[in-house]
């Protein structure tokens, strides 16, 4: 008998990430795949037996991505390259993959040397997967015939602008997979079955506690993993966390974000007499900060960096004033003048005087008071676009009842953040702070009935009363369980991307000054 051993290697939700770089300050950091490539070349060179699979996100994120889509549409995408030199075996597709529409997406595809796999995101006009494959069998000469299927979180027509995904049907994940894993397993008798699911788990693992609703479908992975038989590995993602343990024997992964780790499940095989048996699974995660960069794939994509940091170091304008976030927590508590300068931005550009915005992750630093590109793409770091939509009074209650469902009162009777916006994936993303109205938010009460004196040009606002309010497409489009937006009529659209406007009205005015009308506040 002869043991064969098989490395899966998943990187999931590197956002553009190659360079080992903090763009907000160029200072080194301990992820991106230039540092995972060094560990994927060195486990090459060690097994014959290797599959390599991206779990999505991949393509938006970093400074980098958003000056391809800027300027460099017509290249290969910087994150494709290093792909294709890799090589990935297939990639399947995250949500963030639609930011930028069909075209470019089909383009990056195109240029692809590895399948984009996807079995449940489907053409309408066919019924069949848009990209084609569903799955990769991958044959090795030891007779080892490994079966990849690809399935995307259905959640997406929640977040992304209708256009961008126009003609495309989004399939439940667990039925695509319930359907297509016995379709493999009678059709290629692989001899091992591995899923790739970009989407998390709405259960705890340890304490097997609900965490998400099961009808909200964004994540499914549990369900896959207790549902449907036949699955030996499934690699997960999209809740940017670490993971590698098994859920009812189903070897499960998932490696963080912007390569800062990637996830390894060694599959062993024992061989006799044409005989092929899966004897052993074994989990694991692999640090970044663990490995140096590799120097020839940072050369694959050294042009595009360096007219990237051109871009970046351009200087826009000047802030009177102070700008700068110390602590993104009492950024939310208290309006801040970053948090006053984009909703201005916003109502400015739609010609809306309504407006709400968020501070969109705790890395963020503010604006110093020389504003380069790089500050705008630091703090603003979505290829957002605006949407201006009327909602009722009562609606916009409900919308900041939401947002207030954000904070807690602690036992020392200070404030801090519900584990519902913290656990199991951060999203302080949907904590919305708003302007053209006054507010406020009473952490004392229970969530649900925290807001009060919803002020609007110096009347109460109307449960029945009609209000226009400009924000990003996501929230417009009901993103962050803003379900009272869902659906709702676009009365304007600005589709250039919120980085630009930001950028253009620092350029416009030469110096802005940092400050506050402190229309709303929250106590405790």
């Amino acid at each position: 008998m002869k043991k064969i051993q098989l490395k899966i290697l998943e990187t999931s939700d590197m956002h553009g990430a190659i360079f080992p770089l903090h763009y907000g300050t160029n200072q080194p950091a301990a992820h991106g795949l230039a540092r995972l490539s060094t560990a994927i070349k060195k486990i090459q060179e060690e097994n014959d037996h290797l599959l390599l699979i991206d779990n999505g996100d991949f393509l938006q994120g970093t400074p980098l991505a958003s000056f391809y889509f800027r300027s460099l549409r017509q290249d290969v995408h910087p994150m494709i390259k290093a792909m294709n030199d890799l090589p990935y075996d297939a990639a399947v597709l995250g949500n963030h993959e639609f930011n930028y529409g069909l075209a470019i997406l089909n383009k990056a595809a195109t240029d692809a040397r590895f399948p984009f796999l996807s079995a449940n995101i489907l053409d309408k006009r066919t019924g069949k997967p848009y990209f084609g494959r569903p799955y990769i069998i991958k044959h090795f000469a030891s007779g080892i015939k490994a079966a990849v299927l690809g399935v995307t979180t259905g959640y997406i027509p929640n977040w992304e602008k209708p256009d961008h995904i126009r003609g495309l049907a989004f399939d439940d994940a667990v039925a695509a997979v319930a359907e297509w894993v016995p379709y493999i397993k009678k059709t290629e008798k692989p001899d091992i079955m591995i899923v790739s699911y970009h989407g998390g788990f709405e259960m705890d693992l340890s304490s097997k506690r609900q965490i998400e609703a099961r009808e909200k479908g964004e994540n499914q992975a549990y369900r896959i993993c207790t549902e449907i038989e036949g699955i030996d590995v499934l690699l997960t993602g999209h809740q940017h966390r670490i993971a590698a343990e098994f859920v009812n024997g189903v070897a499960v992964v998932q490696p963080g974000f912007s390569g800062a780790a990637i996830a390894q499940v060694t599959a062993e095989f024992h061989v006799s007499a044409g005989a092929i048996k899966l004897a052993d699974l074994s989990v694991g995660v692999l640090e970044a900060k663990e490995f140096e960069a590799d120097e020839a794939l940072l050369q694959l994509v050294e042009k595009e960096e360096r007219q990237t940091q051109q871009w970046l170091d351009e200087v826009i304008g000047t802030i009177e004033g102070s700008m700068k976030i110390e602590d993104p927590f009492r950024a939310r508590l208290k309006e801040h003048p970053l948090i006053e300068l984009i909703n201005r931005v916003q109502m400015e550009a739609s010609q809306t005087d309504i407006s709400c915005t968020s501070l969109f992750y705790n890395e963020a630093g503010g604006l110093p008071s020389q504003v380069t590109m790089r500050d705008i793409v630091s703090n603003y770091i979505y290829p957002n676009s605006l949407a201006v939509i009327e909602i009722t009074g009562a609606e916009m209650k409900e919308a900041l009842e939401r947002s207030a469902s954000y904070f807690r009162l602690l036992p020392d009777q200070t404030v801090g953040v519900s584990p519902r916006f913290s656990y199991p994936k951060p999203q302080h993303y949907n904590y919305d702070m708003w302007e053209g109205i006054q507010y406020t938010i009473n952490v004392h009460k229970a969530p649900g009935s925290r807001v009060e004196k919803i002020i609007y040009r110096g009347k109460p606002v109307q449960a029945d009363g009609l209000y226009q309010v400009v924000m990003n497409n996501y929230r417009a489009g009901g993103g962050g369980d803003y379900s009272m937006f869902k659906g709702k009529t676009i009365i304007k659209e600005i589709q250039t991307d919120m980085a630009e406007l930001l950028a253009d009205y620092i350029r416009r005015h030469g110096v802005v000054k940092a400050e506050t009308n402190q229309n709303w506040k929250v106590v405790y």
